[in-house]
């Protein structure tokens, strides 16, 4: 993957992009577990290295049933807007761990609120078979395309449009706080990603359970692994 060129990286998301969906292929009464999924990258010496970490969690309770990590070495560089092929390696060994099957993936990152609507978690969900939602903590603008503010109010959004086309929301998932921006990632419509993820969302953070687990776990890990044995 990491001897491909810009234009072959170009030609893998575009054959991607033709059949993504964003429309439902599961009834939300049916979502047993859901995971959420973030990675973490440091540099020792002339290395990077980075840590995928995944935690399901039961929908219902909200409670995590499994966590699962992978740390490894990074070969892939950074290259704006194409941050999958990076990070992709990283994920599928972190899921080889899982002995759950998750429903559902969210990942701390944008899905179609991409320039070719093939960031992260729509890219991982054909991978991984499963419908995607992306849930970014910061705005990286499409098409010179600004947000606008949604209302102080929890639940209030202002959807992301690009040449006609919504890509995303800023979604004020509670008062007083800044906005996240979500997407689709695939199999899932705007309006079902908007609703899993304000039903995730409890009073410690403006983010989903799901990665905000995802999130600090990665943390966590990262201070370990680097500060023991060179990683």
């Amino acid at each position: 993957m990491n001897n491909h060129s810009e234009r072959q990286l170009r030609a893998i998301q575009d054959e991607y992009r033709e059949k993504i969906s964003l429309h439902n292929t599961f009834e939300k009464q049916q979502l047993a577990l859901v995971a959420g999924v973030d990675i973490a990258y440091w540099t020792n010496g002339e290395t990077d290295y980075g840590v995928c970490c995944i935690q399901v969690l039961d929908y219902q309770t909200k409670k995590v049933v499994e966590a699962v990590e992978y740390v490894g070495e990074v070969t892939f560089p950074y290259i704006p807007g194409y941050l999958a092929f990076r990070e992709l390696p990283l994920i599928k060994e972190a899921i080889k761990k899982l002995t759950s099957a998750p429903d559902l993936y969210m990942f701390d990152g944008n899905g179609y609120l991409h320039h070719r609507n093939m960031g992260i978690a729509t890219h991982a969900s054909f991978e991984l078979e499963k419908p995607t939602i992306g849930v970014a903590k910061t705005y990286f603008k499409v098409g010179n395309v600004d947000f606008i503010m949604p209302e102080n109010k929890k639940g209030a959004y202002t959807d992301i449009v690009v040449d006609g086309t919504i890509y995303g929301r800023a979604l004020r998932t509670r008062v007083d706080v800044k906005p996240v921006f979500l997407s689709c990632g695939n199999w899932i419509d705007l309006d079902t990603a908007t609703e899993i993820t304000m039903y995730l969302v409890e009073k410690e953070s403006r983010l989903p359970v799901t990665t905000r687990y995802a999130d600090l776990a990665t943390y966590e890990a990262r201070r370990m692994y680097n500060n023991s044995e060179g990683k």
